[in-house]
């Protein structure tokens, strides 16, 4: 394209009717895919309006969004590289470009990629990945969102901070970049086996009843704990077959420990990945109550003096006294 100044004729950089015909064939392209876009999404939203499966509604927005991005670049490519031998130009400048000024992107996309074929998590999967403890409510090409929960007491010190001393929602949406699955381990609650080997720990005076403490925490996990006939043994069993895991103990057990003060008593059981306040909150009351019907007490760090030595006590006048 050429514009007249001052009697010249001015040749614009890069400007011509070709590559004005390509610009205007890229903008109707970008309109036509946002088109249709917003009628497949409209589409979907029909067919799945009585289906209330949050995957199924969040895969289906997601492959939408995936078809558009593809025919989108290869529309492009398409429009602007027609030329066999312009196009493997074109494509290695732009690599070579987005090697150098894209990393953390492109090592994010390639994150995303490990996380699906690999099946690291999914949406609604409880993780914990980039310090951020929580449950996936989004999945993106380069993040992904997940809704922060709280931390148990002996994680608090970890961070960020917590306020929230249970696994509960603390309500922060936290994004956290998909490049952190090379970097960090991905730690997943209920991918594979959704349930949780849980610990309750006692201190029981060595002149209690010990073999009654032991029965009133057995009697409270057995209660409340997910019981050995149910699921659990199923998903342990999937769990063998397609990893390398050893058996292990479905059924509640107290383990006892020996210290200079009382005796330890720890009560080990399976529960549900949620819920699991509540489930320790019950057994709490219930074990307190038993406790207290047996008059058995928690014991504590106590200082017995046992004896002062001698005491003497000076009057005014000079003269020691014993005290």
């Amino acid at each position: 394209m050429t514009i007249e100044v001052l009697g010249q004729e001015i040749r614009l950089l890069f400007l011509s009717e070709e590559n004005g015909l390509k610009l205007l064939l890229t903008a109707g392209l970008v309109l036509a895919l946002l088109l249709l876009r917003w009628l497949a999404r409209g589409l979907s939203r029909l067919v799945l309006r009585g289906l209330h499966n949050e995957r199924t509604r969040f895969w289906t927005r997601q492959g939408i969004n995936l078809v558009v991005a593809v025919v989108l670049l290869l529309g492009v490519l398409s429009i602007w590289f027609d030329d066999p031998a312009r196009l493997a130009t074109g494509i290695g400048l732009v690599t070579a470009g987005l090697a150098f000024a894209l990393q953390k992107v492109i090592t994010a996309l390639a994150g995303y990629v490990v996380i699906l074929r690999g099946d690291t998590f999914n949406v609604g999967d409880r993780i914990t990945m980039g310090g951020v403890r929580g449950d996936v409510i989004a999945l993106g090409f380069v993040r992904t969102t997940i809704m922060e929960m709280g931390q148990p007491p002996a994680v608090l010190p970890a961070d960020p901070a917590q306020w929230v001393r249970s696994r509960q929602y603390t309500g922060r949406v936290v994004t956290v970049t998909n490049d952190k699955v090379f970097d960090e381990p991905v730690y997943n609650y209920t991918r594979d086996f959704p349930y949780l080997w849980e610990e309750m720990t006692l201190p029981v005076k060595y002149t209690d009843d010990r073999a009654r403490a032991e029965q009133v925490l057995l009697a409270a996990a057995r209660r409340h704990s997910v019981a050995a006939d149910e699921m659990p043994a199923a998903a342990l069993e999937r769990m063998k077959q397609r990893y390398f895991v050893r058996g292990a103990d479905l059924e509640p057990r107290v383990y006892w420990r020996l210290t200079d003060n009382w005796l330890e008593l720890t009560v080990r059981f399976l529960t549900g990945v949620y819920g699991v306040r509540d489930v320790k909150d019950a057994m709490s009351r219930e074990v307190l109550a038993g406790l207290d019907a047996a008059g058995i007490g928690l014991a504590s760090a106590t200082f017995e003096v046992v004896g002062l030595p001698p005491l003497l006590v000076t009057s005014p006048d000079g003269v020691s006294r014993p005290g």
